[in-house]
Formats: C-alpha cells, structure tokens, sequence
C-alpha cells in the first residue's frame, strides 16, 4: 500500500528545485524501475530539475575499505564516485531514495552509499560534546528526505513483527539525528501478488504526487 501523505498528494512546494534521485535496483524489468520512470515523468512534468545517482549503473562500491576510513577518521573521502556524489548532493533541493527491501533491510548497494557518502566532514560533524553528530553547510540546500521502497512482506507484518526497520535505520538512525526534520516514506507492500491493473494505479498516483497533483 502507499503511505499516507501527511502534507497532501504532491510531494514538494510549487516553485522549481533540484531533486537528486539516489536509485538501486539492478533488474530493469523490476517494479523499482517502473517507479523511477514513474517518479523521473512527474518531476519533468512539474519543470523540476533532475539528477539520478544510478548506484548499479555507476558500479558504485558499497564496501568500506581501510583506505576508506583512513579518509573518514580525517574527515575527507577517498573514492572518487563518493566524492562526485557528494559534490552532486551538495547542489540538491532533496534527496529522494528509490530501492527495494530485501530481508527486511536496503540492498547492499544502498547501505553502502549511507556508509560512505553521508560522511564527517562532508555531510555532517558533531557537536561541540563530540557524541552527536549535527548538519553540515555543505548541504544546506537540502530541504529534505523521502524514501521509496518495495516489499513482498504486508504492510501491518513489516510495522509489528519487524518494526518498520527501514524508517528506524534511515529516518531515525541517520537523518532525523543529522536534523532533517521534512522526512517522508513512500512504501509499496505485497508488491509481488498484486495485479497488474493496481500496480499501474500505484504508479500513476505516484507520477501525480511528484508532479505536484
């Protein structure tokens, strides 16, 4: 099912920002696909400007190496394709997140890009204490988060068995902590049994919410 919107249909305010779609998903036939086609067609519609971090096609690493903390204990990231994402992020009105659940948790790919592109120095630092980390300017254009994902597991089964994980590791255990207060999860649930004609619909109203409809 689609979760509620609480601010209305549309997703963002009227006047023209720039989104960068950060997408893992490596089968093009997948329903991931059809709602980052769905997704890219609304923000065109609504005169947007887009940037896909395509994380499968770029062949991004999701591996933290040493050479990687090397780079994260001073603050300053080492891999170039994590340098150009951030530099990319740094430009971006909000950051919409497009994957599935797999075993009740992100791809490898997307857990990766959260190790080793939010990073000190770049993304945030922490307080004056040295135990909570806080926004950096580097991102300040960012307004905001929103997250999409697929699962085959219900709806109520994800919230009351598993806890909804994914809002607990990405909206509180990531962004909530770096101070992004406008945070939305977009979930789609029994993805894999429902018909044809309803997975259009879901995608339809989408292409609607992010052209603003």
């Amino acid at each position: 099912m689609l979760s509620p919107d609480p601010a209305g249909a549309g997703i963002f305010v009227e006047k023209t920002m720039r989104v960068v779609l950060v997408f893992n998903h490596p089968y093009e036939g997948s329903f991931c696909n059809a709602i980052l086609r769905s997704v890219l067609t609304g923000l065109d519609r609504a005169g947007h400007e887009v940037d896909v971090l395509h994380l499968d096609n770029d062949g991004f690493n999701p591996v933290m190496t040493a050479h990687d903390l090397r780079g994260f204990k001073d603050g300053a990231p080492v891999d170039p394709i994590v340098i150009n994402y951030s530099e990319r992020i740094a430009l971006a009105d909000r950051l919409v997140f497009i994957f599935p659940i797999w075993w009740e948790l992100m791809p490898a790919m997307t857990k990766g890009f959260i190790d080793k592109v939010i990073y000190p120095g770049v993304a945030y630092d922490y307080d004056k204490s040295g135990r909570w980390p806080r926004m950096l300017k580097k991102w300040h254009k960012l307004q905001g988060i929103t997250i999409i994902t697929t699962m085959n597991t219900p709806s109520f089964f994800y919230g009351l068995v598993f806890g909804n994980a994914i809002k607990k590791a990405l909206f509180a255990g990531t962004f909530w902590k770096l101070g992004y207060r406008n945070r939305r999860w977009i979930k789609f649930s029994m993805v894999k049994f429902v018909s044809q004609k309803k997975r259009i619909r879901w995608l339809n109203k989408l292409e609607e919410r992010f052209a603003g409809g």
